[in-house]
């Protein structure tokens, strides 16, 4: 693995630690009630990277993952409670939450879920309703 764009990440205690490498497939927020209750805030600040960009290097053994459906595998440290990561096995993806990566430059593109929101962003990004079509969604964009 190369260092270059390489970002260093981990646990709220440091248990599990994981590497990013490359650029990611996306970046935004979702306002989704699953994220806000899993993350425990407003919204939650998303990275999404091909699985094979996400190594982690220690503390494997202390993740565990909770699925409340197949279409998410949502990861976190057994030590601390802190939540790393989601897989995301239809879209091959993995969403690393951006707070988990501190030196990563998240420049977030979007809102998804934003029909759900409980937040109101006025950023000038582009609010979409659900997903975009392309990750099952309506692709239809809301007004801000």
């Amino acid at each position: 693995m190369s260092n270059r764009n390489a970002y260093k990440g981990s646990c709220f205690c440091g248990a599990v630690q994981f590497t990013v490498t490359g650029e990611p497939a996306g970046m935004g927020y979702c306002h989704c009630s699953d994220c806000r209750l899993w993350s425990a805030g407003p919204v939650n600040a998303f990275t999404l990277w091909q699985s094979d960009s996400v190594k982690v290097t220690q503390g494997a053994d202390k993740i565990r993952t909770y699925n409340k459906t197949a279409k998410s595998s949502r990861k976190w440290c057994a030590t601390c409670g802190g939540h790393v990561f989601t897989d995301h096995p239809q879209w091959k993806l993995v969403d690393v939450y951006a707070a988990a990566i501190p030196t990563f430059p998240f420049k977030p593109g979007v809102h998804v879920n934003y029909q759900e929101t409980v937040l109101h962003i006025k950023d000038g990004l582009p609010k979409m309703k659900d997903l975009p079509k392309e990750m099952g969604g309506s692709g239809s964009a809301m007004p801000e």
